[in-house]
């Protein structure tokens, strides 16, 4: 046995025992640590920043790009929003015990839902550190242990994070077991992690595709997770254009490299001239390279001839795919054959194919007249985000609390005896 297998299943084995104190926590004591832990990131900040200097002094002698080393920098609004972020999830309602629905049986048995943590979670992720306190505030409000492996090049900031949080634990008498990172870079930590069948519950990577298709390919325990973000928008005849430049210039431009930027922008024919030529004129002022159709490539003559691997591409960067097409049902045709399944937009004042594209689209989040950016826990409510599933067991979507959790059946009876 190797010395990382001893390590990552002696983890395991402190969470699944931590698990079950935090289980049973009541929602005052969760938050009133959650509320802590703020309170400590935000007195820690010099600290955090030492620590973070280190990972970013290594990564920039590794010469790695200037988007990756914004990812993995704790600014000073990163350790905010960290924060703010647990104390949002400190007053989001509790999921765990709530009672979905009961009902009685014609025997008078009552039978009933109610909600409890999955037990301990995996969490697999690559650069950005701040993904370690909203995975460690979220699992631990859900009543969850979870067991962290964080990128190589984010080490000591994760386990700078990671020892703030374990010290409000310990100030409340918890396992800080209940909250953990790997502290080894080897990569053989991961293949250990996702062969802990018996004491994990769930693992959830979180990165680029080739990361999430390993852990997909070669784990034991249950995976929710998506591979990439390939992201439409449909300008639709009728639409308000004005409007349809701005959610798409935010879309591709606000930040390209995440998996909810905007990837191929399709326009309806009857409006492609109006409204391509200003566009073009946008994204051209905001540095995005067009690879366009043949008739896209006729209505703006600067756009690249789109290659057909360029449809179905995960750019991550200021390159869009721009397809002009006849109507509604070549629009839905496109995505089906192109999306990932994470978010697609229609720009329509059309009532009726606004609720045919929201109804028929087969996507996390779908939205009407509205950027794809908002594909995210916390702008859709959830307080932070664990991830983004575009798997549908048991989650669909960015995962807040409740997708953390699951259900179990409970009854209550009389002395009721089964007969047959």
């Amino acid at each position: 046995m190797s010395d990382v297998q001893t390590l990552v299943g002696s983890m395991a084995a402190a969470a699944v025992e931590a698990a079950g104190e935090v289980a049973k926590l009541s929602s005052q004591i969760k938050d009133e640590v959650l509320t802590r832990t703020a309170e400590r990131i935000l007195e820690s900040r010099s600290l955090l920043q030492q620590q973070n200097e280190k990972d970013l002094r290594a990564a920039e002698q590794k010469g790695l790009p200037a988007p990756f080393l914004d990812r993995l920098t704790l600014s000073d609004s990163v350790i905010e929003g960290m924060a703010s972020g647990l104390q949002e999830v400190a007053c989001l309602p509790d999921p765990v015990g709530s009672v979905p629905g009961m009902w009685k049986r014609p025997n008078g048995l009552t039978v009933g839902k109610i909600r409890i943590p999955l037990g301990v979670v995996g969490m697999i992720y690559e650069s950005r550190p701040n993904v370690t306190i909203d995975a460690a505030g979220l699992c631990f409000k859900s009543g969850n242990a979870v067991i962290l492996r964080g990128g190589s090049e984010a080490l000591h900031s994760n386990l700078a994070l990671a020892e703030v949080f374990q010290e409000s634990l310990a100030a409340f008498s918890l396992p800080r077991a209940a909250v953990q990172v790997i502290r080894v870079p080897d990569r053989e930590a991961v293949s250990e992690l996702i062969k802990l069948e018996e004491e994990l519950d769930l693992i959830i990577p979180r990165g680029g595709e080739e990361l999430i298709r390993f852990v997909a390919h070669n784990s034991r325990v249950p995976v929710l997770k998506h591979y990439k973000g390939v992201c439409h928008a449909f300008v639709d005849a009728g639409a308000d254009l004005e409007t349809a430049r701005a959610v798409c210039l935010n879309s591709k431009v606000q930040r390209p490299g995440v998996c909810n930027a905007l990837e191929g922008l399709l326009v309806h024919r009857d409006v492609a001239q109006e409204f391509l030529p200003p566009m073009a004129d946008e994204f051209k002022k905001n540095g995005v390279e067009i690879r366009g159709c043949p008739r896209t490539c006729r209505i703006i003559p600067e756009a690249r001839p789109a290659a057909a691997e360029d449809f179905g591409r995960e750019f991550l960067d200021l390159i869009l795919a721009v397809r002009v097409v006849d109507d509604l049902d070549q629009a839905l045709e496109h995505v089906k054959q192109y999306g990932s399944r994470h978010t697609e937009v229609i720009l329509s004042n059309d009532y009726a194919r606004t609720n045919r594209f929201l109804g028929e689209v087969d996507a996390s989040l779908v939205l009407a007249n509205a950027s794809t950016r908002f594909n995210d826990g916390a702008q859709l409510g959830l307080g932070a985000e664990i991830g983004i599933s575009t798997s549908k067991l048991h989650a669909y979507g960015p995962m807040g609390l409740e997708e953390l959790t699951s259900t179990k059946f409970i009854a209550y009876g009389q002395g009721q005896c089964r007969e047959g």
